[in-house]
């Protein structure tokens, strides 16, 4: 049998190590992107090249852009202007109410994720299966956006939502 400062070693030994996983969880669970295809893991590191605002996204899941977006529409359109720059108006429309692709600007999701910004963000970068190819400059053509383009893109396009109702995006907190 275990003396009582055996026991209570084992005890704080587990404690310590419980509280390791649970940190690291949080740590790891901050911003795990995923595939819209097939739910894999979305891999997309923060790289040298990112913006602060991508790096604090790829951190936290939250999408700076987006609420500074809706209070200024000037900054905004650095939004629209990728949105154009990088064809997206090709499937999507000139702001995004769709024409061979869906309208992206409407309470319709394709995917219930698009309510918020990481679920955008994580369609636009890794495709669908709808017919939507991989953007993201990580996966695959290094010519495609960086992470930042396509937060702008996204946070523009919030400023163009037509769907009424709740905006869920503008309250999005960081995991905790």
């Amino acid at each position: 049998m275990l003396g009582n400062k055996a026991l209570k070693s084992t005890l704080f030994v587990s404690m310590l190590t419980l509280a390791g996983l649970t940190l690291s969880f949080q740590a790891s669970a901050a911003c795990d992107l995923v595939s819209t295809k097939d739910g894999s893991p979305l891999v997309i590191k923060a790289v040298d090249t990112d913006t602060p605002q991508a790096k604090e996204f790829l951190a936290t899941c939250i999408n700076p852009y987006t609420k500074a977006f809706a209070k200024d529409p000037e900054a905004a359109k650095a939004g629209k202007k990728k949105f154009g720059y990088y064809s997206c108006t090709q499937c999507h429309g000139p702001n995004g109410g769709g024409q061979v692709g869906p309208n992206i600007n409407d309470s319709t999701w394709q995917y219930s994720k698009h309510v918020t910004d990481k679920g955008i963000f994580e369609t636009i970068a890794g495709g669908s299966n709808g017919g939507m190819f991989a953007w993201h400059n990580q996966l695959g053509n290094p010519e495609n956006l960086a992470t930042d383009d396509i937060l702008k893109i996204t946070a523009w396009l919030r400023t163009q939502y037509k769907g009424g109702g709740d905006t869920p995006w503008l309250n999005e907190t960081p995991k905790k």
